[in-house]
């Protein structure tokens, strides 16, 4: 029986890799307000008490374009003090396995598509989720030098736009698909003729249901360090995990619009920044160890949008 604390258990990610990993395993969870990750002191006593054998660090501060914009110096820093303390506490205390979540937004916003892995670091970021983007790609060369340098066997992931239970809707955090069900939802229920979404409506997402999402993450922590590596390349330690399809955000909203029934018009506002234009991931390296999603874009926007309405009605 294997030890293994999830951190972020009860975000989006982690709460999906807890009720989707094997119940054979001794699995430690611990609320926000009983462990401050952002304390290294704490942390370090924390892993050191529990000796685990895995982790899966899905803690993080996470936001849509609002938050990024207007608070990067709380992305920064608190992406940086989590990623650091639990790698680091990790390696101190021998945990054996660790998976480290990451984001696609780590690629250049001008790069070729479907974005390879081997495309890090070779342009600028979108300005507007820079600070998250640097924190992500400094807990991704945090696990390749650790591994590197100490052979530990520290793995990482980068998700395309993650949907589904537990998903954010906060007005300030939330991400462009909750931002969408939320505004959409709204606006039939109280009567709106229309709704305003920011830019023009022509970036093209891709959206992966947090569910087949969480499974790659288990099936990337099963396969052996050997097999790990081998299809990670040697500079680039780390695995895309996407859709393989995308879709424009003036498409999204109107698929939203006729799962919600909403009969009112779209207003683009163009002085709103886009973000970047396409952000597809390659993902084969996932599908050469048997992974691929099964919850089409249209099934799990309809789980998530009843879901959410009845919540909210």
């Amino acid at each position: 029986m294997k030890k293994i604390f999830i951190a972020g258990h009860k975000g989006m990610v982690g709460s999906s890799i807890l009720r989707n990993i094997s119940k054979k395993n001794k699995i430690i969870t611990v609320e926000k307000k009983k462990l401050d990750l952002l304390d290294f002191n704490k942390t370090y006593n924390f892993f050191k008490k529990n000796k685990f054998d895995e982790v899966y660090l899905c803690a993080a501060k996470v936001g849509g374009i609002v938050a990024n914009y207007s608070s990067p110096a709380d992305f920064i820093y608190n992406n940086l003090q989590i990623q650091n303390n639990c790698i680091f506490s990790a390696y101190k205390t021998k945990v054996k396995k660790l998976l480290f979540l990451g984001s696609s937004c780590i690629y250049p916003k001008k790069t070729n598509i479907p974005i390879k892995e081997n495309c890090l670091l070779t342009g600028k970021l979108e300005k507007t989720n820079e600070a998250y983007s640097i924190a992500k790609i400094a807990g991704i060369k945090m696990c390749e030098s650790f591994n590197r340098q100490h052979n530990t066997d520290y793995r990482s992931v980068m998700p395309t736009n993650l949907y589904g239970p537990n998903d954010n809707f906060d007005d300030l955090n939330s991400h462009v698909l909750a931002a969408l069900i939320k505004k959409i939802f709204y606006a039939k229920k109280n009567n709106k003729k229309t709704v305003v979404i920011w830019g023009n409506g022509k970036p093209k997402r891709e959206f992966l249901h947090v569910d087949d999402f969480s499974k790659a993450c288990l099936r990337i922590m099963s396969i052996s360090k050997k097999k790990y590596q081998k299809i990670c390349d040697k500079e680039y330690h780390f695995v895309n995990i996407g859709y393989g399809k995308e879709i424009s955000i003036k498409e999204l909203a109107n698929l939203i619009k006729s799962i919600v029934g909403f009969k009112g018009k779209f207003i683009f506002d163009k002085n709103k920044p886009n973000g970047t234009f396409r952000k597809l991931i390659d993902s084969q390296k996932i599908r050469k160890i048997n992974w691929k999603p099964k919850i089409s874009l249209k099934k799990g926007l309809i789980k998530e949008i009843t879901s959410f309405m009845f919540q909210n009605t």
